[in-house]
């Protein structure tokens, strides 16, 4: 039986003489209790923001792209696009020509980027969740249609209702230099708007359009800017990475969605790692409540402490019943604190208590929150780490400073 332990259990739950100690004891398990519950809500809720705009993100980024390790295009192999699309695990497979171009819709004009997509099948309907207006449609009978960003659609002031109007696309003639009529330097298509994407950085400046439309345009007839790879349900993304990898050669570059924006993970990822440093170390301060308590628990346990003395109880001894002591108020609060922020977290799962506003473009009006087993974990050994600390060296001064004014 651990004598230290069983002390330290009777002294923290047994009554005290000043009524003041019990005060302290109870307001140092409620500040770990709240700090413990702060960082899994925040935690979660930022797992949850994280998937959501991860999931935006996705919804129109592929899971693997394949770029040229120099220059901007490279010829694109019917032999290897032929092994590309029967792999096991690709299910989707598109050639994608990108570079930027002028734009002009009545008086305005604006440099995007041109990004021409080839269309096997149908696009899916799930596509137009990606829009604030319109639909993502690009061919429609004989009729090609682009769809834009919404810093683009802005800046020109495009509608996408009007019939009447249309977007002009220009792009430098390859091989025309010095040509009187500057007109003839440039290769000028026109097409309809059909939707505007919704407001994110990395699509606000593009032109989506046919493959077709975007070769006429750029006069580019057989090199591709990169292929665009989705893969089945399931599959392991870094397996299929490092095969495609040694198939291609050193000549290609296979990246995933992290490699392709890697700015927008960091910067989540970032925000969260900041966030769970500023709460943890308000925890550290309420962790600190703790010194209070056992300088006050020392001086209220005096007589205890010197007839243990008295029984041959050593000054190891002593210190480790008050550190125990200390052990037992943060792990009671950190414990409490995980189980109420669980059930906040599931609770806002279930009813949505907390929820962004009246905003017309979101994707969901409830803050979504991502409970994960890693979180508890790290909370657990933050709290854990951090009291041990703070209840040794307090056990130590205050035992020491007592025996001494003793």
């Amino acid at each position: 039986m651990n004598i230290a332990l069983y002390f330290a259990k009777r002294y923290l739950f047994s009554k005290k003489t000043v009524n003041a100690v019990n005060i302290i004891s109870g307001i140092s398990v409620l500040g770990v209790l709240v700090s413990s519950a702060s960082l899994i809500i925040i935690l979660s809720f930022y797992n949850g923001l994280e998937n959501l705009i991860f999931s935006m993100y996705s919804a129109f980024t592929p899971e693997l792209r394949i770029e040229p390790a120099k220059g901007k295009g490279f010829l694109s192999d019917s032999t290897t696009a032929l092994a590309l699309k029967k792999h096991p695990a690709v299910t989707s497979y598109r050639e994608v020509l990108q570079e930027r171009v002028l734009l002009r819709y009545g008086d305005a004009q604006y440099i995007a980027t041109i990004k021409g997509i080839t269309i096997a099948d149908a696009l899916p309907q799930s596509m137009d969740t990606l829009l604030q207006d319109g639909h993502f449609a690009l061919h429609y009978g004989d009729t090609d249609y682009a769809v834009i960003g919404a810093r683009v659609q802005g800046t020109l002031g495009i509608s996408i209702n009007d019939g009447s109007r249309m977007i002009e696309v220009f792009s430098p003639r390859k091989g025309v230099t010095g040509s009187i009529n500057p007109a003839e330097e440039f290769t000028m298509r026109s097409i309809r708007p059909a939707g505007v994407l919704e407001y994110q950085q990395e699509f606000d400046d593009l032109l989506i359009v046919p493959m077709d439309f975007a070769r006429e345009v750029l006069g580019e007839f057989e090199e591709v800017s990169a292929i665009e790879i989705n893969l089945a349900q399931g599959s392991n993304v870094a397996v299929v990475q490092r095969e495609l990898s040694a198939r291609l050669g050193d000549a290609y570059i296979v990246k995933t969605r992290e490699q392709q924006n890697p700015t927008l993970y960091k910067i989540v990822r970032t925000e969260k790692w900041a966030v769970f440093f500023i709460i943890a170390f308000t925890g550290i301060i309420a962790l600190f409540n703790i010194v209070g308590s056992l300088t006050m628990l020392v001086i209220d346990k005096k007589k205890d402490i010197s007839v243990l003395m008295g029984l041959g109880a050593n000054d190891g001894l002593i210190r480790r019943i008050f550190f125990y002591e200390g052990l037992l108020i943060s792990l009671i609060g950190c414990f409490a604190g995980l189980i109420l922020g669980l059930l906040f977290c599931v609770s806002q799962q279930y009813f949505g208590w907390i929820r962004f506003g009246e905003g017309e473009n979101l994707v969901t009006d409830v803050y979504p929150v991502d409970i994960r087993l890693s979180d508890f974990v790290l909370v657990f050994l933050t709290v854990f780490a951090i009291s041990t600390v703070i209840s040794l060296v307090s056990s130590r001064l205050s035992v020491k400073q007592t025996a001494r004014l003793s």
